[in-house]
């Protein structure tokens, strides 16, 4: 028998006052209590490095010169969302002040927003719904080999480029440069070559570098790189990009800087949790208007039961 959505609100008690949420709020810190965590000490500067989550001005321009050859290997390849929230990524707005609240709320050693009365976590199941990857499958055991090699960069990049000159401009240290890749794109594209593969690779490692794994401003690791390279093989990803945004919020909580996938942050927050001003409780601070949800032209795969299913804790 179905239940009606109205009958989840039993079970969530009702919002009294700001002074009640505030003093919630202090046995809330003492519950989690981590020495080092960001709410106990007011003099850090919140969230630093925003600047690498701002616009990116060759991005969309070099979507759009994307062959349908290619974009079709991005859909093969899972990454139709992902594509989708990249050409809308300058459109975002992202609300600081909500992403700070919950890093506030942040238990490094239980990787849980810790709440009163309850805990939630961001799911994995949750995360390939919301970003359209391709999912684990219940009871999936994934064949795992015992040898581990050093991440060749160069081997991954030499099958976009074997040029020396364009190798060395993508890559410097430990990370890979992701403006010298769209460059490179871009100048395929405008050739009308026909490396339709090539050109996909080097879209999905942009697009997947802006969208779930940015770290540093216009680059991403190496260790990335090869998770990245992995999704044209078969590979499923959102248990890496999941625990990449796990390390991102532990990091930012214990002052150091935020990194990881802010637009699924945002995606699972705006789903579950309702941010209101607290003087006037009729006022929404985090409005759907500047939500990447707003901007996803294509289906999330998502069915209308998953939306059910999370709209019982809004409002808490």
């Amino acid at each position: 028998m179905k239940r009606k959505l109205f009958a989840f609100y039993e079970d969530i008690p009702p919002y009294s006052s700001p002074k009640a949420a505030t003093d919630s709020y202090v046995d809330l810190k003492q519950l989690s209590a981590i020495s080092r965590h960001i709410y106990t000490r007011p003099e850090l500067q919140i969230l630093p490095g925003q600047r690498r989550f701002s616009k990116v001005p060759w991005l969309v321009p070099m979507l759009e010169l994307l062959p349908p050859t290619s974009i079709g290997h991005l859909k093969e390849w899972g990454l139709s969302t992902v594509f989708v929230l990249a050409k809308n990524y300058n459109k975002m707005m992202h609300v600081w002040e909500s992403v700070t609240a919950m890093t506030e709320l942040w238990h490094p050693q239980t990787n849980t927003f810790v709440f009163p009365g309850f805990e939630a976590m961001i799911l994995l199941e949750e995360l390939e719904i919301m970003i359209g990857l391709p999912r684990y499958q219940r009871g999936e055991e994934p064949t795992i080999s015992n040898t581990m090699e050093q991440i060749n960069s160069w081997s991954i990049l030499a099958y976009i480029t074997t040029r020396k000159t364009n190798l060395y401009s993508m890559t410097s240290g430990m990370h890979i440069h992701l403006l010298p890749i769209a460059q490179w794109i871009t100048s395929q594209c405008k050739r009308k070559t026909k490396n339709y593969g090539a050109i996909a690779k080097a879209a999905a490692i942009c697009i997947c570098g802006i969208i779930l794994f940015p770290e540093f401003y216009g680059a991403i690791s190496f260790g990335n790189l090869s998770i990245i390279d992995s999704i044209s093989e078969g590979m499923k990803i959102g248990q890496a990009v999941l625990c990449f945004l796990y390390a991102g919020l532990t990091s930012v909580a214990l002052g150091g800087p935020f990194y990881g996938s802010v637009i699924a942050l945002e995606l699972w927050m705006g789903m579950h949790i309702q941010f209101r001003s607290a003087g006037d409780l009729t006022t929404e601070c985090k409005t759907m208007m500047n939500h990447p949800l707003a901007y996803v032209g294509g289906r999330l795969h998502m069915s209308a039961r998953a939306w059910c299913k999370t709209a019982q804790v809004k409002g808490i």
